[in-house]
């Protein structure tokens, strides 16, 4: 499951704004990699005043950074039409300019994690994998 922890600083997300982002991550996400929609998590952090430096000083700036980790296996180019499509919608529902968005991906093998009660498949093999999911498990993430 790909797991986006996004940061705000010097900048207020209202819950709708956090919705907004959370569902662009998700369709950005599913339409680049193929991976159901259910398998993205969206975090929220924020900092206080004074706690975001950039080059060694106190960044007063709006800013948001994503991080995201996702499973190994695709290519460069998914990887970073994924990146353009989060920057782009993240700027625009934010009401900031690109260059106060920095997103970071970082690969881990499926080998390396566990979600639902089971390590991860390889990019592709979600359908056979889900299908391994309780009945009451995939209602409840089909809705």
């Amino acid at each position: 499951m790909p797991t986006y922890t996004v940061t705000t600083a010097n900048l207020s997300l209202s819950r709708q704004q956090k919705s907004q982002i959370a569902d662009a991550i998700t369709t950005a996400h599913n339409s680049q990699t193929g991976a159901p929609r259910f398998f993205s998590q969206v975090l929220f952090t924020s900092l206080d005043e004074g706690e975001h430096f950039v080059g060694g000083g106190v960044n007063n700036a709006p800013h948001v950074y994503v991080s995201g980790l996702v499973r190994e296996g695709r290519s460069a180019e998914i990887k970073q039409a994924l990146m353009t499509h989060v920057l782009e919608a993240i700027a625009r529902i934010a009401g900031i300019t690109s260059e106060e968005v920095w997103i970071y991906l970082q690969d881990i093998p499926a080998s390396q994690m566990i979600e639902f009660g089971r390590f991860l498949p390889a990019p592709g093999d979600e359908a056979e994998w889900e299908r391994g999911m309780s009945p009451e498990k995939r209602a409840k993430l089909s809705n």
